[in-house]
């Protein structure tokens, strides 16, 4: 899923050009997380089934996972300050590989507490990837091109995202062979904990993998040698004539509470996807093979983000934003009243207008601050904690008034965040790094 950000303690004076190698292992980086992210769209199915889970009980896998940016997000950013970006950048790479290895006993001991506790190990080393990769792509390029280059970087974790379902699909969900619910209800105690351990156990081999990529892209970022941007946080910007607190920054709040709702929306409708897809009424679709399709919902966001990384050069943010989140909102009210191919279609593309939305926020909260940009994307990552409580209320509606109506949540998130880019692009120009925007 295409969700990034970090605790910003923006360099001064910036690069006149982009350090492209920097970049390369930036965009590596995100390509990563995204992967990891969006494997949980698989997990929710899959675990699901194995532990006979409601919606809101299997929603608990993105309330682990997102719950961890709220509880690492400013230690992240102290790590970043005591550490610099690089070295926070290796932390966070061998810190996931703690949480992907732990998927192995979670599935040999068939614990879905275990389970949410290595996603919230897995995300914590996320978190810090977050926090120190996305102020870094700001650092190593002209400011004035922040945005498009954030952008640009969060194609590449877009294109995690959209292949994750498909590998996801084929290793997870294909290598698993549920039985009837008849059947089961035959079973005893040990014949069901070990049915159990072995549909589980399909995550095994894919997570150990994960875990071995995790760690060779530790050895080897730590063995290249970066420029200093990737030691350097302190901010010399004056404060742009901005009070002391961010509790008295009005951009910053509403843009946190934008990153709030939209990673809420854009988590719960590819969260709940293939359960969507499966019903009679939309599309009648297998696990394994729905999960070809939310590939598209997360494909679509990648190629938004390339085009809206070139329209962004010319566009302000605030308008490009406030048009995709209202033709986001259109799409999800067409879902809501539609059946079959158009329901199906509709919402997969929302993930196109989703594109561009976090860095948009995310830059437009920042503009201006100075100073206290650390102390305000450190809020601004919190915020993520979005994708962790919005889904839970997702799927209580969806167990109460279906996965269709339920759509309402996301539906009232895009009205938000549309309001707030309208509003954004009639604000006056800050001569400011972030200019433009």
């Amino acid at each position: 899923m295409a969700i990034s950000a970090g605790p910003t303690t923006f360099t001064a004076p910036s690069r006149a050009t982009t350090d492209h190698r920097a970049m390369t292992v930036a965009t590596a980086l995100f390509f990563m997380w995204g992967f990891l992210t969006s494997l949980n769209d698989i997990l929710i199915p899959h675990l699901k089934s194995v532990f006979a889970l409601s919606n809101v009980e299997a929603a608990l896998i993105q309330f682990a996972f997102f719950g961890s940016y709220f509880l690492f997000a400013i230690p992240g950013g102290k790590l970043v300050e005591y550490r610099g970006y690089k070295q926070t950048m290796v932390i966070g790479l061998l810190v996931a590989a703690v949480g992907a290895v732990l998927f192995i006993p979670a599935a040999h001991l068939a614990s879905y507490p275990l389970f949410l506790a290595a996603l919230v190990v897995l995300a914590a080393g996320i978190t810090f990837l977050q926090v120190s990769a996305n102020p870094y792509v700001t650092s190593i390029g002209p400011a004035e091109t922040a945005s498009s280059r954030l952008n640009f970087a969060q194609a590449f974790n877009s294109l995690g995202t959209t292949i994750a379902p498909k590998i996801g699909g084929l290793f997870i969900l294909g290598a698993a062979t549920p039985i009837a619910i008849e059947k089961l209800k035959t079973l005893s105690a040990t014949q069901m904990q070990a049915y159990k351990a072995e549909q589980a156990s399909t995550v095994q081999t894919p997570y150990l993998v994960i875990t071995g990529i995790l760690v060779l892209l530790a050895v080897v970022l730590a063995a290249i040698k970066l420029g200093k941007q990737a030691q350097h946080t302190v901010d010399y910007r004056p404060i742009a004539g901005f009070g002391g607190s961010i509790w008295g920054q009005k951009w910053l709040l509403l843009g946190a509470a934008g990153i709030f709702l939209y990673v809420g929306a854009e988590v719960s409708i590819g969260s709940f996807l293939i359960g969507y897809f499966g019903r009679p009424e939309i599309g009648n679709l297998d696990p394994a093979a729905a999960a070809k399709y939310v590939s598209y919902y997360w494909g679509g966001a990648m190629v938004g983000r390339f085009i809206g990384s070139a329209i962004l050069q010319k566009v302000r943010t605030g308008t490009l934003l406030g048009v995709f989140a209202l033709v986001a909102l259109l799409l999800v009210v067409a879902s809501m009243t539609t059946t079959g191919a158009v329901a199906m279609w509709t919402i997969l593309l929302v993930g196109l207008f989703n594109s561009i939305m976090f860095p948009s926020i995310f830059t437009l909260g920042l503009v201006g601050l100075g100073e206290l940009t650390s102390k305000g994307s450190s809020l601004m990552v919190q915020a993520i904690v979005g994708g962790a409580l919005i889904p839970v209320l997702y799927g209580k509606l969806a167990d109460g008034i279906g996965y269709q109506h339920a759509f309402i949540v996301p539906a009232l998130c895009y009205v938000f965040i549309a309001v707030y880019g309208i509003a954004a692009a009639r604000r006056p120009m800050i001569t400011d790094p972030l200019a433009g925007v």
